[in-house]
């Protein structure tokens, strides 16, 4: 309740949204949930693991489908509870690094990595 009344109070002092108040506090650039319909979640997400496994600084948890850490850098791939489905989540320090890391995880789910 306290962290709103100041959010509220900056708000009121201020003449720009909120969103461009909260987007100078906003350290890395994200990339929204991606799904991707896979006939076999359970492949798919160890081939993607396999993929980063030997990776310099690359660290992976499973606790919640397979994280991956690189660096300043990390993804997470889970699988829907519902239907055949991978939900993708990266951030980056920057776009350009966001957007190279998703597409290449992307790759790897769908199938089209060379």
């Amino acid at each position: 309740m306290l962290a709103a009344m100041h959010v509220l109070s900056a708000l009121g002092h201020q003449d720009r949204p909120l969103s461009e108040l909260v987007a100078q506090f906003s350290r890395y650039t994200a990339s929204g949930e991606i799904n991707s319909e896979v006939t076999d979640t359970t492949a798919t997400l160890e081939r993607v693991a396999t993929h980063y496994a030997d990776r310099p600084g690359a660290t992976t948890d499973h606790l919640d489908g397979l994280t991956v850490t690189l660096g300043t850098t990390w993804f997470n791939l889970r699988p829907s509870n519902t239907e055949p489905t991978l939900r993708l989540n990266v951030e980056a320090p920057d776009t350009p690094t966001m957007m190279h890391l998703r597409d290449e995880v992307l790759s790897l789910v769908r199938g089209t990595a060379a």
